[in-house]
C-alpha cells in the first residue's frame, strides 16, 4: 500500500455566530465529524453540492480554518501539536490552489513575483539566480508563454490567472495539493490540458491532490478515489469507477443521474432522480440520518438512528446508508418503506 499523507480524524469545522443577546458565541459545525485518507501518488476526490462543507474542509486541512474537534496528520505529523518551527516547514509541502484566483494572488505583484514568492519564504528550493528560468519553466508547463511573468493578474483572463495560482502550488514541489474548484473557472479545452497536467505530474513527481469540485466528470477524469458529502459529511466514498458506477447512496444516485452526458438527446426521457425540499441548514440538521428529508425511500428508522459510514457497498465502498447492500442491490422503493 502507498505511503499516507493525509490522515484526516473526526474533525469538525465550521465558523462562529453570536448567541441571543451577545453573551458568548456559538459554533456552526459545517464539516461534522469526516475521516478521510489521502495516499502518496493518488487523487482523492470530494463531490457534492455547493454548501455540503467541501471548501470549509479544505481550509481546514490547510490551517485556514480552526478545527473544532479531530485530528489532521501530515506526512505523520499532528498539524494541531506540531511546533511552529516544524509546521512553517510543512506549509512548504501542503499547498492549496483556491476557487478564485482574484482573491488568493497578490494584484499588485507580477506573475513572476507571484510565482517566485514561495522561494523567498522557503529558501533553498531555487537559487536566487535560477528564479527566471525556473518561472519560465513552470509558466510553460501551465501552458503560459514566458512573457507573462511580466504581467500583472489585471492583465490576464480567469482561466490565465487559474493557470498562475497552479503554477506557483507547483514551485514549491509539495507532496500534496488541496484543488477547491481549481478548474471551474477554465474553458473545456484547457480544463482538459490542465487536468492532464496535472496527471502528468502526478506520475512523474508523485503528488497527491485533494481535488474538490462539483463537476462529476472532472472528478471521474481525475480521481482514483471519490468521497461524496452532504451537509458536512461523508455518505459514500470508494474507488472512482465503483462510485460513479455502481453508487449506493441514494444521495450519490441522484447526483450520478443528474450529470449531464453525451448521450443526452432532445427530446429524450432522462433517468433522473429529481430531489425535493431543501438543503437543511448545518446550524440545525436533522436528527438521525442528515439526507433524510430529501431521501425518496426515507423510512422512521432515518430518523432514529444515525447510519454509519461502514462496508455496507462492499468491501472498501462504505456507505451512509441504512438500506445499501453489498454487491449493488436496488434500494427499496419509496412505497415499500412508507
Amino acid at each position: 500500500m502507498s505511503d499516507v499523507v493525509l490522515q484526516v480524524n473526526g474533525l469538525e469545522a465550521g465558523y462562529e455566530r453570536p448567541r441571543g443577546h451577545g453573551f458568548g458565541r456559538r459554533r456552526i459545525s459545517a464539516v461534522a465529524g469526516i475521516d478521510l485518507t489521502v495516499e502518496a501518488g493518488r487523487t482523492l476526490g470530494i463531490v457534492g453540492e455547493s454548501g455540503c462543507g467541501k471548501s470549509t474542509l479544505a481550509r481546514a486541512i490547510v490551517g485556514l480554518r480552526p478545527a473544532f474537534a479531530g485530528s489532521i496528520e501530515f506526512a505523520g505529523h499532528d498539524l494541531a501539536t506540531v511546533p511552529a518551527r516544524r509546521r512553517r516547514r510543512i506549509g512548504r509541502d501542503l499547498q492549496m490552489v483556491f476557487q478564485d484566483p482574484y482573491t488568493s494572488l497578490n494584484p499588485r505583484m507580477t506573475v513572476a513575483a507571484v510565482i517566485a514568492e514561495g522561494w523567498r519564504v522557503h529558501s533553498g528550493i531555487v537559487p536566487r539566480d535560477g528564479y527566471a528560468a525556473e518561472v519560465a519553466r513552470l509558466l510553460d508547463l501551465v501552458g503560459l508563454r514566458p512573457e507573462y511573468g511580466t504581467r500583472h493578474l489585471h492583465e490576464l483572463s480567469g482561466g490565465q490567472c487559474q493557470r498562475v495560482a497552479i503554477a506557483r502550488a507547483l514551485a514549491l514541489r509539495p507532496q500534496l495539493i488541496v484543488c477547491d474548484e481549481a478548474v471551474s473557472a477554465l474553458d473545456v479545452s484547457v480544463r482538459a490540458q490542465i487536468l492532464n497536467l496535472m496527471a502528468d505530474l502526478q506520475t512523474e513527481l508523485g503528488i497527491a491532490y485533494l481535488f474538490i469540485s462539483h463537476d462529476l466528470d472532472v472528478v471521474r477524469h481525475i480521481a482514483h478515489d471519490v468521497a461524496v458529502m452532504y451537509l458536512g459529511t461523508i455518505v459514500e466514498r470508494g474507488p472512482a469507477a465503483e462510485v460513479f458506477g455502481s453508487p449506493r447512496h441514494p444521495y450519490t444516485r441522484a447526483l450520478v443521474s443528474a450529470a449531464p452526458s453525451v448521450h443526452d438527446r432532445p427530446g429524450t426521457v432522462a433517468d433522473e432522480i429529481v430531489l425535493t425540499g431543501e438543503v437543511p441548514s448545518p446550524e440545525s440538521p436533522p436528527a438521525g440520518c442528515r439526507f433524510r428529508t430529501r431521501c425518496p425511500v426515507a423510512a422512521d428508522v432515518c430518523a432514529e438512528k444515525v447510519p454509519a459510514l461502514t462496508d455496507r457497498g462492499g468491501p472498501g465502498h462504505p456507505v451512509a446508508c441504512h438500506f445499501a447492500e453489498a454487491g449493488g442491490a436496488a434500494l427499496p422503493s419509496p412505497a415499500a418503506t412508507a
